[in-house]
């Protein structure tokens, strides 16, 4: 079981990236989230080696939550790596722990290759674990200050799909700046 990769970037695109441990070159599969984080071209990644029939897979995290979040996914009845990786390029371990407290079905419809039925089974067989994805994020100080402007803004009456929404595209990083901006947005929604 490969667990985590060490090397220097040999070519990488947004949904891979090459990586040169020692004169082994690794293909691994990385989110949008894990492509961005990407800096310099000597990197660590934390891995999940997926072993199938036809296939030996390595999926890549720069983030240890987004690898447990992904570990996560995939033993979600019906939920793959792909679809997995979807969902880490779409949101951060903070961003989808708030899409699971809110229980964000639209949320989770925006990920590709995610419907109604997958949307609801994954809140449902999730529930519970927004908690330990806050545990384990860096940006936990930025996750709690998203969950208390959630909790804010349903105080003042707003639904909670609408306040994810508003919330996923704000940039502050307290609380107080959160709702400031957040109703800023929701004005227009």
């Amino acid at each position: 079981m490969i667990v985590g990769l060490r090397g220097r970037i040999e070519y990488k695109e947004p949904s891979f990236v090459h990586i040169d441990v020692e004169g082994v070159v690794y293909e691994v599969f990385i989110s949008l989230q894990s492509f961005s984080a990407l800096s310099d071209d000597n990197i660590k990644l934390f891995t999940s080696h997926i072993v199938r029939e036809d296939a030996q897979l390595l999926y890549g995290f720069v983030e240890l939550g987004e690898k447990k979040l992904f570990e996560r996914l995939i033993k979600i009845n019906g939920v793959g790596p792909k679809v997995a990786m979807a969902i880490c390029s779409t949101y951060t371990p903070s961003q989808f722990a708030t899409v699971i407290n809110n229980k964000d079905l639209n949320g989770v419809k925006k990920v590709p290759g995610i419907g109604p039925k997958s949307a609801g089974r994954i809140l449902v067989e999730l529930a519970g674990f927004d908690e330990e994805l806050l545990q384990n994020s860096s940006e936990s100080s930025q996750s709690a200050s998203i969950s208390q402007a959630t909790e804010a803004l349903e105080a003042l009456g707003f639904k909670k799909d609408k306040i994810s929404k508003a919330l996923s595209s704000c940039r502050s990083d307290d609380t107080a700046s959160l709702v400031k901006e957040a109703l800023k947005l929701l004005q227009t929604i």
